[in-house]
């Protein structure tokens, strides 16, 4: 019956484990992600904090409307305020019409805000805003408006070290903090390899049609790696794998590391 009901629970989700580690994750997703409560989610590079996001969206009642993300350390602080908010024809030089700000593009659906420790303070106000009453404040204009979005946030920082350190808001810390999610490294659910592996290469073999599996050495290498770079460097070594098999021969169906 236990069995019967983690299967089902994993087929269910686009968040690919079946460890004890990614099954707790798993159902707290399914837990809150009917609620319109932020999200802060908590994760080493690489863990699959975007694909969490992703996945609150996808099970919630807000599927249907816009999923926006973004990555607030990707961006300069200038250019970042006018990426959420939009601006005003005028607002600075170079903005030669209005534009909308994704928060605007997001409404009713899902603003997921990756790396949101790395955002300036003066962002940091203007989104606190955005969570306190639903409005912004796009730039250059002198009128408020309503957004209706659910917040998620990830970070791979310690937030909690930064409010004591004075570098993001300890009110918007805990505006974001309602719902609190970590995704574990790789390494804390080494379980997962052989599923992961096998999802990248049916990824992989969906554009060219050439089947691959791992051979059972290369399975124990993977096994015993420490992942320093999670879910992302696993997907990197088996794309590399499989690159350098067909450059060998495209008939081999196992791939070695």
């Amino acid at each position: 019956m236990l069995t019967n009901s983690v299967n089902r629970l994993t087929a269910q989700t686009t968040f690919i484990g079946s460890s004890d580690e990614a099954i707790k994750l798993i159902r707290l997703i399914a837990l809150c992600a009917n609620s319109d409560a932020p999200v802060l989610i908590q994760g080493e590079t690489g863990t699959g904090k975007e694909v969490v996001s992703r996945e609150l969206h996808r099970q919630s009642a807000r599927s249907a409307k816009n999923f926006v993300g973004i990555n607030c350390a990707a961006i300069p602080a200038q250019l970042l305020e006018s990426e959420l908010f939009g601006h005003r024809r005028g607002a600075f030089t170079g903005a030669v019409s209005d534009k909308p700000g994704l928060f605007q593009v997001a409404d009713n659906g899902t603003f997921f805000l990756d790396e949101v420790g790395d955002m300036s303070p003066a962002l940091q106000v203007k989104l606190l805003r955005v969570l306190q009453e639903g409005m912004f404040l796009p730039v250059g204009a002198t009128e408020h408006r309503k957004v209706d979005v659910r917040i998620i946030a990830a970070t791979n920082r310690e937030v909690q070290q930064m409010v004591r350190d004075g570098t993001f808001r300890e009110d918007l810390y805990y505006r974001l903090h309602v719902v609190a999610l970590r995704v574990p490294p790789l390494r804390e659910r080494l379980d997962d390899i052989p599923r992961l592996v096998q999802h990248f290469l049916e990824r992989l073999t969906e554009r060219d049609k050439r089947t691959k599996t791992l051979s059972r050495g290369a399975l124990d290498r993977l096994m015993g790696h420490r992942w320093p770079g999670n879910v992302r460097e696993l997907a990197a070594v088996v794309t590399r794998a499989r690159a350098r098999a067909l450059s060998v021969s495209k008939d081999a169906d196992r791939l070695s590391l």
